[in-house]
C-alpha cells in the first residue's frame, strides 16, 4: 500500500528554469559588461554543475559566477553579484501552474514529501507548509541522488517501507534509478517524450504532472 509520495524539486514541482534565467539576466545587465554576456554566465554555470556536481548548489553557483567574472577581472564583485542572482532567482521561483491542484488532490490520500538535490527551500518556492516532510541533500548528511542514503533519508523522513514510498522527479538517473535502486516506486515525469536512456524501467511515465494522481493510483492495482 502506498503512503507518501515524494516530489523532486527543481523541473518537478518549481519553474527553476525560469528562475535562474531571471537571475543570471539581472547580473549580466548590473555588471554592463559587453565581455560578459547572458550566455556566457550561462554556459560556464552548467560546466561547473558537471565539474561540482557533488558539492552544495549555492557553491556550485558561486564557483561559476566567480569564474565568469575571472574572465574580465571582475572576481572580486563576486559577492555582490551573487547575492543580486539569489535575491532574484528566489522572486522568480515558483511552482508549475498545476502543482496546487495536483498537491491538493494527493494530501487526500498520501502523506507528501519534499527531496531535493539544490537549494529550492519549499518555503521561498511558494509551497511552504504543503508537505509532511522537507529534505535537502547535504544537508544533516544527506549525500545527493542518486546516492542511496538520499533515498534512505526519504524513507526515514517518511517513516516507511520502500514499497510505501513513490517518488516523482523529472531526472531518469536520478529519480528513476537512483530511487528504484533503493526500492521504492518511480514516476517519471517526462515532459518531452524521450526515450527511457537505459534499462531501469519507471513504475509510471507522465508527461504533466495533472496525470500523477491517476498514475499513483494505477500503482495500487
Amino acid at each position: 500500500m502506498i503512503t507518501t509520495v515524494a516530489f523532486d524539486a527543481d523541473d518537478t514541482l518549481v519553474d527553476i528554469r525560469t528562475a535562474v534565467n531571471a537571475g543570471l539576466s539581472a547580473v549580466t545587465a548590473a555588471v554592463a559588461d559587453p565581455a560578459l554576456t547572458l550566455e556566457l554566465f550561462a554556459a560556464d554555470a552548467e560546466d561547473h554543475w558537471t565539474l561540482l556536481a557533488e558539492r552544495p548548489a549555492r557553491d556550485i553557483r558561486a564557483a561559476a559566477m566567480r569564474h565568469t567574472l575571472a574572465r574580465a577581472g571582475r572576481e572580486h564583485e563576486l559577492d555582490h553579484w551573487l547575492e543580486l542572482f539569489f535575491e532574484v532567482r528566489y522572486a522568480h521561483s515558483h511552482p508549475f501552474p498545476d502543482v496546487s491542484a495536483v498537491l491538493d488532490k494527493l494530501s487526500r490520500d498520501y502523506r507528501l514529501g519534499y527531496a531535493t538535490n539544490a537549494n529550492s527551500m519549499a518555503e521561498r518556492c511558494g509551497l511552504g507548509g504543503r508537505f509532511a516532510f522537507e529534505l535537502y541533500a547535504l544537508e544533516n548528511g544527506v549525500p545527493k541522488k542518486p546516492h542511496r542514503g538520499f533515498f534512505d533519508a526519504v524513507l526515514a523522513a517518511a517513516s516507511a517501507q520502500p514499497h510505501e514510498v513513490v517518488y516523482v522527479g523529472d531526472s531518469y538517473d536520478h529519480d528513476v534509478v537512483g530511487a528504484a535502486g533503493a526500492g521504492l516506486r518511480t514516476v517519471w515525469l517526462n515532459r518531452t517524450g524521450v526515450p527511457a536512456p537505459g534499462p531501469v524501467r519507471p513504475d509510471a511515465v507522465i508527461t504533466e504532472l495533472a496525470q500523477l494522481p491517476d498514475a499513483v493510483a494505477e500503482l495500487h492495482v
